[in-house]
């Protein structure tokens, strides 16, 4: 009997060592086959019965970013300790930054794994030394003891391997460090074994030998003759192949781009406004008064140069003046303070695209009118899964006598639907500048959470009638990157604008 070569080799590799198994990559370096020829033909042979192939999983492990600097400079927590022992032991945590090897930050993270640890506790504004810290000063913890020897491995490793290597409590070291962020880096893999079945071992004894195949029929082998003596290979087309990563558009700029087409769709025009926008046209055309936190140093970015930006015509600023002031002529009492010039001529980053729409209301305040700007905006967010300092918005308006917040909603609910959500909710909410107003909310699997989306709302008289509108005029602005991470089922926003080339080529272009 004949085997192709590929087959024949796996068989002959593994009938040298009898009824034994042996990992798919050793037969790959005993045979020199890649592993995608050594798994297609260990494939063929299971299929035949001559071959069995264990597969079982298994968890590497090695040091992330993070644990490969503590193993360099030392846990902050340990520099912790040392300080408060040097003390005297006890130590005002405002001076804690202070210690060699620490800063603002680390100090601030080694005061919860200190405790963690019993090294020390909190009182009144000091960490006190415990006799636990005290019993630690000169002793390695388990979880930096874990990390010097997968230092010293410097290697993927496994946890039988460490189970075997370790002299200190494995599982309290790796309880330890997996609730500190990205200080292990743990990777499910599977491991293939290779063995012949005993019909395997009895189909090679009563004798195989190798069938040779060629690909191409070639005009020497038609001009020979020697086609009668070869054997023309047999293609499988339903095998795998090597993948083929064409060019296309960044899956975020698709979800910009959808965006833009459904609101196009739905019969709105667009419009846009510049990133550097004045104070003005991003929070006082918006009723926004000068004193809201939002406007704070902490909340927004104040640009240096420019600091100063040109404001619209007079009438019109002195309009939103009254407004803020007294209620001017929207029927309100204002916000019942002095407003200031030098405030509303303030540059900063756009916070909003709002800004794009209520110039685009101040341009032309006569309905029905639709208009809607997709744009990046800016805020001095603390970043974590579900915000960043820099990301789109989509803000739209709808100028309309008839307007109502049913159809608001309705709205919305079209948008979210055509972009393919299902779940999603609207719950009452306060803006400055929309009453009612209400804040739309989409169900996220990964993290078994509702997330917050944007908000949304009828605009209030003060901010329509100083430029000239009395009709209703329904608005919202919308995150765009998380409704990016619902579409690509990300759990992280941050994913978004990360290099990962496996992710960006696998990402199907039709979700």
């Amino acid at each position: 009997m004949k085997l192709p070569q590929h087959e024949y080799e796996v068989m002959q590799r593994l009938a040298t060592i009898g009824p034994a198994s042996e990992a798919l990559e050793e037969v790959c370096e005993a045979t020199g086959l890649d592993q995608v020829h050594v798994t297609v033909a260990a494939s063929m042979l299971a299929g035949r019965g001559w071959l069995s192939l264990d597969e079982s999983s298994f968890v590497e492990l090695r040091l992330g970013k993070v644990g490969a600097e503590l193993a360099e400079s030392g846990f902050p927590e340990r520099s912790s300790l040392r300080a408060i022992a040097a003390a005297g032991g006890r130590l005002p945590i405002a001076k804690l930054a202070e210690a060699p090897g620490l800063d603002k930050k680390s100090a601030g993270e080694s005061i919860k794994h200190l405790a963690t640890k019993g090294w020390a506790e909190r009182d009144k504004g000091e960490l006190g030394l415990t006799e636990a810290g005290r019993a630690a000063l000169d002793v390695p913890s388990v979880d930096e003891r874990l990390v010097a020897l997968l230092r010293e491995m410097d290697r993927a490793t496994t946890l039988d391997e460490l189970e075997g290597a370790a002299d200190f409590p494995l599982e309290q070291a790796l309880a330890l460090l997996r609730g500190r962020r990205d200080v292990l880096s743990e990777k499910k893999r599977t491991r293939r074994r290779l063995s012949l079945t005993a019909e395997g071992r009895e189909r090679w004894a009563a004798g195989i030998e190798p069938l040779i195949e060629v690909t191409q029929l070639t005009s020497e082998l038609l001009i020979g003759g020697k086609w009668r003596e070869v054997e023309l290979k047999r293609y499988d087309v339903a095998l795998d192949v090597a993948p083929q990563y064409g060019g296309k558009p960044h899956p975020f700029r698709r979800v910009l781009d959808e965006t833009r087409d459904v609101f196009l769709q739905m019969g709105f025009s667009e419009v846009d406004s510049p990133h550097v926008e004045s104070a003005f046209w991003d929070f006082d055309a918006l009723f926004q008064p000068q004193d809201h936190p939002a406007r704070e140093m902490q909340d927004t970015f104040y640009l240096g140069r420019p600091s100063r930006t040109i404001l619209p015509a007079k009438h019109l600023v002195e309009t939103v003046k009254d407004t803020h002031e007294t209620g001017g002529e929207s029927g309100s009492l204002g916000w019942q303070y002095r407003w200031q010039l030098d405030k509303a001529q303030k540059a900063v980053l756009r916070t909003h695209t709002t800004a794009a729409t209520i110039r685009a209301l101040a341009d032309d305040p006569s309905g029905p009118r639709k208009v809607f700007c997709v744009g990046r905006v800016f805020r001095r967010e603390a970043i974590d899964y579900k915000h960043l300092p820099v990301f789109y918005q989509v803000d739209g308006i709808i100028v309309d006598e008839n307007g109502t917040f049913a159809d608001l909603l309705g709205t919305l609910s079209a948008f979210y639907r055509k972009m393919g959500f299902e779940k999603f909710d609207f719950r009452p909410a306060f803006f400055p500048y929309t009453e009612p107003s209400v804040e739309v909310f989409v169900w996220m699997e990964q993290r078994k959470d509702w997330v917050e989306m944007g908000g949304a709302g009828i605009f209030r008289p003060e901010v329509t009638i100083p430029f000239g509108c009395h009709a209703p005029v329904l608005a919202w602005g919308l995150g765009l990157e998380r409704l990016a991470m619902f579409r690509f089922e990300l759990d992280d926003i941050r994913q978004i604008y990360q290099s990962d080339v496996k992710w960006l080529r696998e990402v199907p272009l039709c979700r």
